[in-house]
């Protein structure tokens, strides 16, 4: 593992949340989760990795996912074949795909955001925020009109340059579609992470892995946003949400609260840390996790809405 990763999880190690409901659902089983489907098990799909990222769900089911220290995409088909989807990948992180069927990325390399087609020419969407290189963006969400909803953390990287200007703050931004501005939508978090919007485009749920929380926000027509609330006292890496409001929060294993907030329990996993997580499958019901050296899944009653 790089230097640089290391970095990561000691910054995130502070995360060790006295999950006592995880060692419930171990002694008891996940049948004691109602998303998971009765007598479902995590899977263990490969080992191969050193840090798994950004799952992100193809038009057709197919997972694409990044090994951000080994710079590759990642794709995980319907079949259950895994291949490389793509080398230098610009140091990829967090993906998301737009309604065209383009792959885009955060890609920390240079602190930037692409377009990648699926015939994998790049389009840099961009490079800068008023000059400055951004702290590296992380994760992303696409809404419906083509804009993007990002998180900038600061975590070091040894592949960057010492004397590069950055911005100041870790903020949350929106990139209009078309636009190469974005403009600050949340400059409050002390550190940004996992972002997800919900299914029908009214809300943004945010984690402030730092400070432990995760906040919802409603969505302005615009694309600024507005009404804060606190929605759990849990922060995350990141995020995803099912058809029914669900949302799964990662780091120690994976933890579902209810649209309500209320827990509904943690599906453990053997990896140290759960990087993030989504949906996988012609019929989106297959749990895809992305947990540093290997990726899982588990069967699921709910579907996932990307």
């Amino acid at each position: 593992m790089s230097k640089s990763f290391k970095n990561v999880f000691a910054a995130i190690a502070f995360l060790a949340v006295p999950f006592l409901f995880a060692q419930k659902s171990q002694a008891q089983g996940l049948d004691s989760i109602k998303v998971v489907a009765p007598g479902a098990a995590v899977k263990e799909i490969s080992n191969q990795f050193s840090f798994t990222e950004g799952p992100a769900i193809s038009k057709n089911g197919d997972i694409y996912f990044t090994d951000q220290p080994n710079d590759k995409i990642w794709k995980y088909s319907t079949d259950g074949q895994l291949s490389v989807f793509m080398e230098n990948s610009g140091r990829s992180n967090g993906l998301f795909f737009d309604r065209k069927g383009n792959l885009i990325s955060c890609a920390d390399e240079k602190n930037e955001l692409w377009s990648i087609s699926p015939d994998k020419k790049v389009t840099v969407l961009l490079t800068d925020f008023k000059g400055d290189k951004l702290n590296g963006p992380n994760d992303l969400w696409v809404d419906f009109k083509g804009g993007i909803y990002f998180t900038d953390p600061y975590y070091q990287r040894n592949y960057w340059a010492k004397d590069a200007s950055r911005v100041d703050g870790e903020k949350v931004y929106y990139l209009p579609k078309g636009s190469k501005e974005p403009i600050v939508v949340d400059s409050t978090i002390i550190k940004p992470n996992g972002i997800v919007g919900s299914a029908d485009g009214k809300y943004l749920f945010v984690a402030d892995i730092k400070d432990n929380k995760t906040y919802k926000y409603q969505i302005n027509k615009d694309g600024t946003l507005s009404n804060r609330q606190l929605f759990v006292n849990q922060g995350s890496d990141g995020i995803t949400l099912d058809n029914e409001g669900n949302l799964y929060l990662t780091g120690r294993g994976v933890t579902i609260y209810d649209k309500n907030g209320k827990l509904l329990g943690n599906i453990p996993v053997t990896d140290a840390w759960v990087a993030n997580v989504s949906f996988a499958g012609k019929d989106r019901k297959t749990l895809f996790v992305t947990a540093s050296k290997g990726v899982y899944t588990l069967q699921m009653n709910v579907k996932g809405i990307e």
